[in-house]
């Protein structure tokens, strides 16, 4: 029975059963589970960053609701369907009214500018802030993950919780029997037909197999987590988001932490995914290789295009042509207007109707045909388009004497892995400085020394600010 009195089939409970299993996993990996209530109104949210918690404190969000059809319709449905949805940062507005369809077994490459809202808005989906049905188990895979003294093999195995959950249950339910309990002889072939459908058996094979492909040799595998570079650390929490095959997996620049070896087997292993991928990626390679959609975000709006990377780039550019020469048109029609007497406000508005009456008799004889919701037809006149561009802006400061920053006699490692040993590195104000080398030598590790982040061995670490603030990125 539900918690309204409905009796439940056994195929609902089962997947309620499955969902509530989900959610203690995700939780487990310090992710956060957060079900909004599908109810009728304006459902408004506070999100963001990181957790749920974090979220509040820098996001807005706000989505339409949903019809008690819509919500049926999204019960009996793996796709996700996001309409007339906002997210603000901070007061400024990320996305407008925006409107997001996302199919089961696609593989979509969200794509964009720098800055304009990507991984957020990976971060609310996989925070549920926004309305994803209950049954769509989803993750996003974060960059890092909480280490500790555990083996890389058994981090990515422990990652499934169902799993544990149904081995632990049936060697209780197998000594309830040996007591003499028979009734628990119907659950423990539940189980253990559970147990056949995930594969259980063949769990540990799988794992190793994804961390294998991901660079971890047979001995590395073994390894405990905290003797793992920041880079390796990743890699882990990638190896078990590919473990768990999660409906919806959402990864944030997977290819960042990764030499070539390991990002030609990612690129194969993703070819294959049988389930939803949605991917935040620069590398247009990886893009074309993987994503059979795009979703680009542009002007605070998603429009998805059929195909891989290149062929979103060529129906971009088309897309981008046409949009000028209607552009062209719009201001020639505008500026007869005005020949004719009529104000800028009085040629806006007529061209307005004018373009709404089109659009009304266009609806009417395309009534079958599906489109797409940020591709409708618009009653707003065109605006010229801007290239976005990034710029920065670095205040004068005075000359320091150097070296601004330096390490000197510094030993550093993880485990009786040593990274570093009696190195001296000092930077002065003028330098620009690349550290290259391949994945887990430390890289990343040498900048969290420079900030003082981790402590070396043993150093003579100096740090010369002189009232001057240090950032690291």
């Amino acid at each position: 029975m539900s918690a309204t009195g409905k009796k439940v089939t056994r195929k609902e409970a089962k997947k309620a059963k499955a969902k509530e299993n989900y959610d203690k996993t995700i939780l487990s990996m310090g992710g956060v589970v957060d079900n909004l209530p599908e109810v009728e109104g304006n459902q408004e949210e506070h999100g963001g960053i990181g957790s749920g918690a974090d979220l509040g404190a820098h996001f807005t969000v706000s989505q339409t609701s949903k019809t008690a059809t819509q919500l049926t319709q999204m019960e009996n449905s793996m796709d996700i369907k996001l309409e007339n949805f906002d997210i603000a940062a901070q007061g400024k507005l990320l996305f407008d009214k925006a409107n997001l369809t996302i199919v089961y077994g696609r593989r979509y490459g969200l794509v964009g500018p720098n800055g304009m809202g990507k991984t957020t808005l990976l971060k609310h989906i996989g925070n549920r802030r926004l309305a994803i049905p209950s049954h769509i188990d989803l993750l996003y895979c974060e960059q890092e993950i909480q280490v500790d003294s555990t083996s890389a093999i058994d981090t990515v195995v422990r990652s499934d919780k169902k799993r544990l959950a149904l081995f632990e249950e049936e060697a209780k339910l197998m000594n309830e029997i040996e007591e003499g309990k028979t009734e628990a002889a119907d659950r423990l072939k539940e189980v253990s037909e559970e147990l056949r459908d995930i594969g259980a058996d063949s769990a540990e094979p799988k794992a190793r197999r994804i961390l294998a492909g991901l660079g971890f040799s047979k001995q590395m595998q073994e390894k405990p987590c905290t003797d793992f570079s920041g880079g390796w650390r990743m890699r882990i929490s990638l190896a078990r988001a590919l473990f768990l095959e999660p409906t919806l997996l959402m990864l944030d620049e997977p290819t960042n932490h990764l030499d070539l070896n390991a990002v030609i087997w990612l690129d194969n292993y993703l070819q294959t995914w049988k389930k939803t991928l949605l991917i935040v990626s620069h590398d247009q390679g990886f893009l074309d290789s993987v994503c059979t959609d795009i979703i680009h975000l542009d002007n605070q709006k998603l429009h998805t295009y059929r195909g891989n990377y290149t062929l979103f780039k060529k129906q971009y550019a088309q897309d981008m042509q046409v949009h000028e020469k209607n552009f062209d048109q719009q201001q020639k029609q505008l500026k007869a207007m005005k020949k004719e007497g009529k104000s800028a406000k009085q040629a806006e508005e007529q061209l307005k109707q004018q373009m709404a009456n089109r659009a009304k008799k266009g609806g009417k004889k395309n009534a079958a045909k599906v489109m797409d919701d940020e591709d409708a037809p618009s009653q707003e006149l065109l605006q010229r388009r801007k290239e976005y561009s990034v710029k920065f802006q670095f205040p004068e400061t005075d000359k320091l004497n150097p070296p601004v920053l330096g390490l000197y006699g510094v030993t550093f490692g993880y485990g009786n892995d040593i990274l570093f040993k009696n190195i001296d590195f000092g930077v002065d104000m003028d330098s620009r400085i690349a550290i290259v080398g391949p994945n887990g030598v430390g890289k990343s590790t040498l900048l969290k020394l420079l900030i003082g982040k981790i402590e070396p061995f043993y150093a003579s670490l100096q740090i010369i600010l002189q009232q001057r603030e240090l950032l690291c990125l």
